[in-house]
């Protein structure tokens, strides 16, 4: 035993490391993004990681601010008029979060079709590689973390790359080749698992390679350098006791006023929807197929938003990009949240200055990586090998999402996956056979309302003056719904002069007429 955790200590701390590097970028990006202070991405991203990674009751999830709700917190912040005021309606949906988890509301995690989880995994790993192409080429106008379609610089997902094309910056290009090249040597088995190149991820290697490359620019060629926009940029503090200018206090003075209540509601809604959403995809990429508790996960959410929201934070939710970086990086424990959460607060204050070298470029390339292994052609190969039923719901997904956003993507690919379960699950119930003018109704186990339309439009296909048999003999279970329908056509029959014998109907005309 204690040679295992031993183990799973090594392979968390290397795992931490590869997620710190994703997340930095992001968090700073999406906080941009939503018209907040970099720092409240910063602080949502480290509660993510500690609080929230020591309370859930997940081994490989990874929380913190949420691309998918950029939007919503722009718009809310708008409306509330101030930042300080969002905060304080953060920390009122974080204790409606806390709620939902102690109703057991959680359990709602459970009923997402596979096929819309899977496509909601691939679709955000091509995203990501679209999205990173302009990093990639030093094109970075639109922030890190961006997973929309229509961008906030008036581009899309497509017209962005184009335009990095066009506008990109020469020393991008050798920095995201050369971080590339390391990452796939360190995938390689004989390196990954080495005992001296392998104690170390590759991906912080690439962002090493990244920073001596563009200083080295400075030194050779100076019109290559990579500089402002197209690094990495955290707050730099003068000293430690500058740590309480970072932090913003929440403000309930609009408390009494239903456009507060609104806000704090539809983050509470939509962020526990992202987080189950993101829960039941990560739990399916574990290797070791644990499975999350969703109603404590909820619980743990909600210390999480109410804590970032004291002092200062974005919303958090469970992230998949995250979560998938943490898995493919060979996570073992939830330890791993945690400890990228400690590096995000120690790092971020003590060596500012080195993080903020870090080419956006080199970055873009660990998130390519991360981004192709969620959406892998075979993945694509093997969802229409398993059929229509599947494979329509995943596409549509996959498609919504790219060309709009994470939450209305999965909100159609919903409804085209509910449908195709509904049509998978549906068992005919009721067979109907004729001779002679003589009809044989038989109900097979168990009749749901499913049943209803197929039924009524037999029934009403049956002449006048026929014998019909009514045999339920094998019918389990006969929803309410049909039995209205049996009922009104045996009160009805005399009226055509059908003659109606049941054999096995135990449901009584009366009680449902």
């Amino acid at each position: 035993m204690k040679t295992l955790l031993k183990d799973d200590f090594k392979y968390d701390l290397k795992a931490s490391l590869v997620v710190f590097l994703v997340a930095l970028p992001l968090c700073l990006g999406i906080a941009i993004a939503s018209g907040a202070p970099p720092m409240a991405g910063l602080i949502a991203g480290i509660v993510g990681g500690i609080v929230i990674g020591a309370l859930s009751g997940s081994h490989v999830s990874v929380s913190g601010p949420a691309a998918g709700l950029t939007v919503i917190v722009l718009e809310s912040i708008a409306s509330l008029g101030t930042f300080e005021l969002f905060l304080g309606a953060l920390v009122i949906a974080g204790i409606i979060q806390l709620g939902f988890g102690f109703l057991k509301a959680g359990v709602l995690g459970y009923y997402f079709p596979h096929a819309v989880i899977k496509g909601m995994l691939t679709a955000i790993g091509l995203i990501l590689i679209l999205k990173q192409i302009p990093h990639a080429l030093g094109y970075d106008k639109d922030t890190m973390g961006d997973e929309t379609f229509l961008q906030a610089d008036q581009h899309n997902t497509f017209s962005e790359i184009w335009y990095a094309i066009q506008y990109y910056s020469p020393g991008a290009i050798p920095i995201v080749l050369a971080s590339l090249a390391i990452l796939i040597i360190f995938e390689r088995p004989k390196i990954k698992n080495h005992k001296i190149f392998g104690v170390v991820p590759g991906a912080l290697w690439a962002v090493i390679s990244g920073i001596l490359l563009n200083q080295a620019y400075g030194k050779w060629i100076p019109s290559w350098q990579l500089n402002n926009e197209h690094l990495v940029n955290i707050p730099v503090l003068n000293n430690l006791g500058e740590i309480g200018s970072l932090l913003t206090f929440p403000d309930f003075g609009m408390i009494g006023e239903s456009t507060f209540w609104v806000v704090a509601a539809t983050i509470a809604i939509i962020g526990s929807i992202e987080t189950l959403l993101s829960i039941d995809a990560a739990d399916k990429m574990d290797p070791y197929k644990r499975l999350t508790p969703t109603s404590k996960e909820l619980v743990a959410q909600g210390v999480g938003n109410t804590i970032s929201g004291l002092i200062g934070g974005l919303p958090v939710t469970a992230v998949i990009v995250r979560s998938s970086a943490n898995i493919t990086a060979g996570n073992r424990t939830k330890l791993s949240a945690i400890f990228h959460g400690f590096l995000l607060f120690i790092l971020t204050l003590s060596i500012p200055g080195v993080l903020n070298m870090i080419p956006l470029s080199g970055l873009a390339a660990v998130l390519f990586l991360v981004g192709y292994k969620l959406a892998k052609p075979s993945i694509f190969i093997q969802s229409y090998e398993k059929g229509i039923n599947q494979f329509i719901p995943f596409i549509v997904t996959v498609t919504a999402i790219l060309f709009t956003d994470l939450l209305i993507g999965i909100g159609i690919g919903m409804v085209f996956g509910l449908f195709f379960v509904m049509k998978t699950n549906y068992q005919r119930s009721i067979v109907v056979t004729e001779l002679n003018g003589n009809y044989l109704l038989k109900l097979q186990k168990d009749v749901s309302f499913l049943n209803k339309a197929p039924l009524m439009k037999q029934l009403s296909e049956i002449p006048n003056g026929s014998q019909v048999v009514i045999n339920a003999q094998r019918a389990q279970f006969i929803d309410h719904d049909i039995q209205e329908v049996l009922n009104d056509f045996i009160e009805s029959s005399p009226d055509k002069k059908i003659e109606v014998t049941i054999e096995g109907y135990k449901y009584n005309l009366k009680e449902t007429v």
